[in-house]
């Protein structure tokens, strides 16, 4: 069911029908269809010929998932296994912080593209974020590169050291 909708959101983002992509991908329009539908399941190799010819390649890419460490005062920092990559539109978007990150400049807008709006946001984050937050607002190479001009809580920082540091050691 996985291959379905990727298949389907690939066709889709391609801008093109069922024939056009199955005619492309060397395959038929009722197959493509069965693969869409979850009736069929490809197997990689066809997955990643119907993908290609939309446009998109098929990448592993980590699993992020999210670690509570305590940062004292009974609270705790919540970290990714892994650092995320966002699109460049959403890595340097123009965005509004939710309440629960903003609270005390309601409706303020920070552009992600200005390096000192883009340090206060991550700061934010990592200070007072959710797991939802950092895949919504941290870019993990954009993080590596502001990461000494952050001014976070020393427990925070120690918290993400290892996370940031495996990003730039092999």
């Amino acid at each position: 069911m996985i291959a379905a909708g990727l298949l389907t959101h690939a066709r889709h983002a391609a801008g093109v029908s069922q024939e056009v992509l199955a005619k492309r991908a060397g395959t038929s329009r009722p197959t493509l269809s069965a693969y869409e539908h979850g009736r069929k399941s490809p197997n990689v190799e066809t997955a990643a010929r119907i993908a290609g010819a939309a446009g998109f390649d098929l990448a592993l890419q980590p699993r992020i998932e999210f670690v509570e460490h305590p940062i004292g005062h009974g609270r705790t920092a919540i970290v990714p296994t892994a650092l995320p990559r966002l699109s460049v539109e959403q890595a340097l978007a123009v965005v509004e912080l939710p309440l629960h990150l903003n609270w005390s400049e309601l409706g303020r807008r920070f552009d992600l593209r200005d390096r000192a709006d883009r340090v206060r946001v991550y700061e934010t984050v990592l200070r007072e974020g959710t797991g939802e937050d950092v895949l919504r607002y941290i870019d993990g190479a954009l993080l590596v590169d502001l990461w000494d001009e952050l001014v976070v809580p020393s427990a925070i920082r120690s918290a993400w050291a290892r996370v940031v540091q495996s990003a730039v050691t092999p």
